[in-house]
């Protein structure tokens, strides 16, 4: 299938190529050294896609999603462009979002800490890199966490500030680090619908 990589300021084509995803068309594009500034990329499933040392100077990543793409060395990305949860960088006082966690109160992916309500926890060689996944305490979005759901899983509310963020990675899907949170309750897994 042909997929043509466009601008968004004049609609002319900056890459073509025949392959099977627009990923790999980017990809294809970013190996080619294709200057993808203001690339129209705009909901493009980027996930895991490498696109290490791309030019995507002023390109439209807008609901893109690029969760677990590689963007080291990757030049002129505007992560205000693309990064909504950095709006809890401004928050004054207290912020909440959630922990997914196992049955037994450790985080799924990466476990290691056994989280408690009431209890707070603090990580301090947290990664502070825009790297998806590393080591800090692992908080998220809603959405993210129900997404993530397995039976079994429960959701925790952690508390913190906006000094205590570690790391929002950019374009992330609603996932972030802390270096620091408190866990304060936990959501009723039938009242948002993930149970019966």
């Amino acid at each position: 299938m042909k997929f043509e990589i466009k601008s968004w300021i004049n609609g002319g084509v900056l890459f073509s190529c025949e392959t099977e995803s627009l990923k790999l068309a980017v990809e294809l594009a970013v190996k080619s050294h294709a200057n993808l500034s203001y690339a129209n990329l705009h909901n493009a499933n980027l996930s895991y896609a490498n696109l290490s040392d791309a030019n995507l100077s002023y390109a439209n990543l807008h609901n893109a999603n690029l969760s677990y793409a590689d963007l080291r060395d990757a030049k002129n990305v505007n992560k205000n462009r693309c990064t909504p949860l950095l709006v809890l960088c401004d928050q004054p006082g207290k912020i909440r979002a959630y922990k997914l966690v196992t049955e037994k109160g450790v985080g799924p992916f990466c476990g290691g800490i056994f989280y408690e309500k009431g209890k707070t926890y603090t990580v301090a060689d947290a990664d502070c890199s825009e790297a998806q996944c590393a080591k800090g305490i692992s908080l998220a979005t809603l959405d993210w966490c129900m997404n993530e759901w397995q039976p079994g899983y429960r959701i925790l509310i952690a508390e913190f500030t906006a000094k205590d963020i570690a790391s929002i990675p950019i374009a992330t899907d609603g996932k972030f680090r802390v270096k620091k949170c408190k866990i304060v309750g936990e959501k009723n897994l039938k009242e948002i619908g993930l149970i019966t």
